[in-house]
């Protein structure tokens, strides 16, 4: 049994959370000294972070806790600290929260990390250390205002443009729009009041910002800016109240770092192998894009939002992101920039399947005789003129499908081809 998904620890807020936070606190606590803690605005992140928290002081290990903030901002803190702890479930619904632990470099942990904590915990083996040796928590001030600065350490211009802003009643609620105030930007707010009743589907996708892209047309913004419940996911809208699709937004962070070397997911777009850059595919996971950028890399991202620089951190940074794309707009219009990029139709979707095997499907998605197959994560097809990718979800219990192709009625074609596939398999497997 696994408790680690791709992105930490999620679950509904119940009984059972609350209980598995202690010991994940204690199995932390045993191996971290000096841990820094912080959560997200949901109703249930107090309780956890102080279960979490309960934890780590009764293993023996010291602990700061940092409030309400952004993971990348706690992140950012935790390069103090031996490791760092965040109350979240990111861009899960509110009923949700979860816990993603963090290294000094910002990177989260790794399997052999996640493997020692679980082993600790299915094991049995968590003890309270002895009464001498239990700490008291103290709380760590200024952790935004440390992220801040050391944003604006790489912006000094004053971008004299208008944006709009919906943070989700998230974490970064009272970051980003401070932020981009202090780059000169007149800010229009929206959902920036920290608040654990989301006021819209937290995860930034197109489906849930129609508000943004309403408001930043119609306000004539240069740009809308959207965050997901920790801000370690930016998403960014046009000056023509257009959502950008990820894939056209790393290929724009690429080109403004100067990167060389870019590192994506498998389920992001071909136009990325097509900017003359290098380009390295790995499994989907911002901590997967993370590992291979400590080996090599200027610059890594999924199409979902996250964005990593690792000269300021190997975490998501959303906060870092917003600013990195409030300067690209101030030296063209976001939509001349979007319009030069080519574009590939894509279709992203999901479909609800408790228990169903990956290697199940594989025979049905076989069917559809591609040129090749890979395995990196999930099963990939590939074909002449594009691709399908059907993989397990790992943070919900649905099996993810894209399809990309060179025209709209390819990219369909291959895209219901894989859903039939996927619905005959679980169909089969329920008549079992």
């Amino acid at each position: 049994m696994r408790l680690f998904g791709t992105s930490g620890i999620r679950g509904i807020a119940d009984n059972d959370l609350l209980q598995l936070a202690l010991k994940v606190g204690l199995a932390v606590g045993k191996v971290y000294g000096n841990v820094v803690v912080g959560c997200d605005t949901r109703t249930s992140s107090d309780a956890m972070k102080h279960s979490f928290i309960s934890g780590l002081l009764a293993a023996g290990s010291r602990c700061c806790d940092a409030g309400v903030i952004p993971t990348p901002t706690l992140a950012f803190a935790t390069r103090e600290f031996d490791a760092g702890a965040m109350i979240t479930a990111s861009h899960n619904p509110p009923e949700y929260n979860g816990m993603k632990l963090l290294n000094p470099d910002g990177s989260a942990f790794n399997s052999s990390q996640k493997r020692q904590i679980e082993e600790m915990i299915f094991n049995d083996s968590l003890t309270v250390a002895p009464w001498d040796k239990i700490q008291s928590s103290s709380i760590y001030e200024g952790a935004i205002a440390k992220h801040v600065e050391r944003t604006l350490q790489n912006f000094s211009n004053k971008f004299k443009l208008k944006v709009v802003i919906d943070c989700g009643c998230g974490a970064a609620s009272l970051v980003t729009p401070y932020l981009l105030e202090k780059l000169g930007c007149e800010v229009v707010t929206m959902n920036c009041y920290p608040s654990g009743f989301f006021p819209r589907n937290i995860e930034p996708t197109e489906a849930n910002l129609g508000d943004l892209t309403k408001a930043t047309k119609e306000s004539g913004a240069d740009l809308g800016i959207a965050h997901d419940g920790d801000a370690d996911r930016m998403m960014a809208v046009d000056d023509k109240g257009r959502f950008i699709p990820g894939d056209k937004l790393l290929v724009l962070f690429a080109r403004q770092i100067g990167a060389k070397k870019v590192v994506t997911t498998i389920d992001a777009s071909m136009i990325i192998d097509e900017m003359g850059l290098t380009v390295t595919r790995t499994r989907v996971g911002d901590n997967y894009v993370s590992e291979e950028l400590k080996k090599s890399g200027d610059f890594g991202g999924e199409p979902s939002g996250t964005w990593v620089f690792p000269t300021i951190s190997l975490c998501p940074d959303g906060v870092y992101a917003a600013a990195q794309i409030v300067t690209i707009a101030s030296k063209q219009k976001l939509s001349q920039l979007i319009d030069s990029i080519p574009h590939y139709p894509l279709l992203r979707g999901s479909i609800t399947s408790e228990g169903v095997v990956m290697s199940k499907l594989e025979p049905y998605l076989m069917a559809m005789e591609p040129l090749s197959v890979g395995n990196i994560d999930g099963i990939k097809l590939n074909f002449k003129d594009g691709w399908v990718l059907v993989r397990a979800s790992g943070t919900e219990p649905k099996i993810r499908l894209t399809a990309e192709a060179k025209s709209e009625t390819r990219a369909q074609q291959l895209y219901d081809s894989g859903l039939k596939a996927i619905k005959d398999c679980i169909k089969a497997s329920k008549e079992e």
